[in-house]
């Protein structure tokens, strides 16, 4: 629903939340028991840095990838639990954060109550739908669904206008599919097949705990499919949504009209809460475009169908566990080959962070974030501010002319730490116990689109935080030009307060990096200081800075992930270059601390320079399912873990010097073949 127009280092596509800096049975340094002192380090540097951990951390049913972050994630969310806990076993003030937290999560509990309450709570929703007796009503019935935070055949947002960053518009994208990618639609291989017959399977599922018969059931599986094709088909690709110049067609309303006219868009935007609104984005013209054409096409009985399943997977986690199981049954063990689904109180526990999550952070960041963190990542901020600038005055490939704006847009990085200045009001946001969990979540949905709504057309806050404080997780954001370090990302294995600089900066030193060099990776560079959608490079610059980029590109399609499947180096390019980019600004900003020093002493036998590169690999050491390789690669734009190490490490000279990488290693490139942009 909205729109995420910032882009992850973590290598989840959820956010994780846990406690901040937790030194119980931390490691100082670099840890041996994470190591396989057997693997040779040029052949591969994945298995030598983090073999030891993968071999002590076995996959867990629940887990399609377990990593260093769930490993966190196991311990630290008990301690937000705890908190929660408490505040659900008081007896709190009616109306205060406390009472509302606390109940939402009893709720979220009480699987008695969920599973004797059935599909009762969803039922008089799905009827509402079901009772749309004209396509002329159509329009109504998608305005009242979103206001729910239900968006079926597109998805739409208020936020900055990419050529005025200063201005909240309203912006449409395509969607109408929800298996993820529009690739599972088209593809007909056998894993894609089977992965279609899975699906239509929970379709059958939802419809039939909803009360359906077996031939309306069979009807709306078939209706639906059918549909969710048809948009999949004319929906860009993964790779052209990431162009944000192609991605931006600013229309009026009448504009909007003769592209989509089965809407009532006049009547479609008060309905919502959108007043005098004269133009939007439209992001990509051809799906929308699409909308009308099914409307116009399909029966009504089959759109009913298309929008009651809309509700019923928007829904399902807030049911009872027939619903929440049939849904896992397809998006986690057919998607992703998890095995188990994860504890109630886990979910409890993400709920709430989605609902209420400044909330909680006030409570968390009270309790867990200490102010010397703050101050250290202040510090780092600044020294790998100076290294990117360092390393963009000295770069041989950019003009002076670019380099100057380059400077420019560096030196105004909005740079955001720990927590909000100001927490978001939840006043108006209801959460009653008499109610049922379904009923609280749609009126928490409702709160939230209002929210967003009352930002239509008034100045951009720079100042709002795109993450709460305990999301392990950090961002770029290319309209405000801001980096964000939430509290959560300070801690082991990215911040470690007893470790020496080395390791912090082959940890969180090249998380600040990364982010750093997103504003000038192949999307971010498009934006300029103000955030604003702009050219501010020569059209050589331009050219040189393709050119570098492409063989990255190259080089991260040539791996091989699994069978005969290859990465997706252009899909994953921005985070690549970040990779990259960050690896080298946080080696040079290390590179300045020890100037005018003696080189730091070996700690366990191992180098500074190679405590640095550990740290990072250590960073990404995980296990992954084989259904979550594949999967990965069509939806994440981030590459794996192993290729984070194996295929970024090869493109630093440090490393080579560090590890005594040499020719006949797997993983050697030759110095001329190596990447080399920021």
């Amino acid at each position: 629903m909205m729109k995420k127009t910032f882009i992850f280092i973590s290598i989840i596509s959820a956010m994780i939340s846990f406690s901040a800096c937790n030194k119980t049975a931390t490691v100082k340094g670099i840890d041996v028991a994470n190591m396989d002192a057997a693997a040779i380090p040029g052949n591969d540097f994945y298995q030598y840095a983090d073999g030891g951990w993968m071999a002590s951390h076995p996959l867990k049913p629940e887990f399609a990838r377990y990593g260093t972050f769930d490993a966190l994630r196991e311990q630290s969310q008990e301690k937000v639990k705890n908190l929660i806990v408490e505040l659900s076993q008081k007896t709190n003030e009616e109306g205060s954060l406390s009472q509302k937290i606390g109940d939402l999560y009893a709720l979220a509990m009480d699987g008695d109550r969920l599973n004797a309450e059935g599909s009762a709570p969803l039922v008089p929703y799905l009827a509402k739908i079901n009772a749309l007796q004209d396509k002329k009503d159509l329009t109504a019935t998608l305005a009242a669904l979103f206001r729910d935070g239900i968006s079926p055949f597109f998805s739409q947002w208020v936020y900055a206008d990419d050529r005025n960053s200063s201005i909240n518009i309203f912006h449409i994208n395509q969607g109408g599919y929800r298996m993820g990618d529009r690739d599972y639609y088209l593809e007909n291989d056998e894993k894609t097949v089977n992965i279609r017959a899975k699906y239509a399977e929970v379709i059958t599922k939802l419809f039939s705990l909803s009360g359906f018969s077996a031939e309306e059931t069979q009807k709306a599986s078939e209706a639906i499919l059918r549909i969710e094709t048809q948009f999949a088909a004319i929906a860009s690709s993964r790779e052209a949504l990431r162009d944000p110049v192609a991605n931006y067609h600013k229309i009026s309303i009448d504009e909007l009209i003769k592209l989509s006219p089965e809407i009532d868009w006049v009547n479609y935007f008060p309905a919502i809460g959108i007043k005098n609104i004269k133009e939007l984005n439209v992001g990509q013209l051809a799906p929308v475009a699409e909308v009308s054409k099914v409307i116009r096409n399909e029966s009504l009985a089959d759109l009913k169908y298309f929008l009651l399943w809309n509700a019923m997977t928007t829904f399902s986690g807030y049911l009872s566990d027939e619903y929440s199981a049939a849904t896992f049954e397809f998006y986690g063990k057919t998607l992703s080959g998890k095995e188990k689904q994860r504890d109630r109180w886990k979910r409890a526990v993400d709920v709430i962070d989605g609902s209420l999550g400044e909330a909680v952070g006030q409570i968390y960041v009270e309790k867990y974030f200490p102010p010397a963190a703050k101050a250290k990542m202040i510090d780092l901020v600044h020294n790998l501010q100076t290294a990117l600038k360092e390393r963009i005055t000295k770069l041989e490939w950019m003009s002076d002319e670019t380099k100057v704006k380059a400077h420019e847009k560096l030196n105004v990085f909005h740079v955001k730490i720990g927590y909000p200045d100001k927490w978001r009001d939840y006043s108006a946001l209801s959460i009653n116990k008499a109610d049922s969990y379904f009923d609280n979540i749609v009126r928490s949905n409702q709160f939230d689109i209002n929210y967003m709504i009352s930002k239509f057309n008034q100045p951009v806050d720079k100042d709002e935080w795109l993450m709460t404080p305990q999301t392990v997780n950090a961002y770029y954001n290319p309209t405000t030009n801001e980096i964000c370090f939430p509290a959560a990302i300070l801690q082991p294995p990215f911040f470690n307060f007893d470790a020496d600089d080395a390791v912090n900066y082959g940890a969180i030193g090249v998380v600040i990096g990364h982010e750093m060099t997103h504003g000038f990776d192949d999307q971010g560079r498009q934006f300029d200081k103000d955030g604003n959608l702009a050219d501010w490079w020569t059209p050589q610059d331009a050219q040189r800075f393709t050119e570098r980029a492409q063989v990255l590109v190259d080089y991260f399609d040539n791996i091989v992930v699994l069978d005969t499947v290859h990465a997706n180096g252009r899909f994953t390019l921005g985070e690549n270059i970040a990779d990259q980019g960050g690896l080298q600004v946080s080696w040079q900003a290390y590179q300045n601390t020890l100037k005018g020093k003696s080189t730091p002493a070996p700690i366990d036998g191992f180098s500074d320079a190679q405590r640095f590169f550990l740290a990072y690999a250590t960073v990404w050491a995980s296990n992954i399912r084989d259904e979550e390789i594949l999967h990965l690669t069509k939806v994440d734009p981030h590459a794996l873990g192993r290729w984070r190490v194996n295929g970024a490490l090869p493109q630093i000279d440090a490393w080579y010097d560090a590890f005594d990488v040499r020719p006949e290693n797997d993983l050697f490139v030759p110095k001329d073949k190596r990447v080399a942009i920021w």
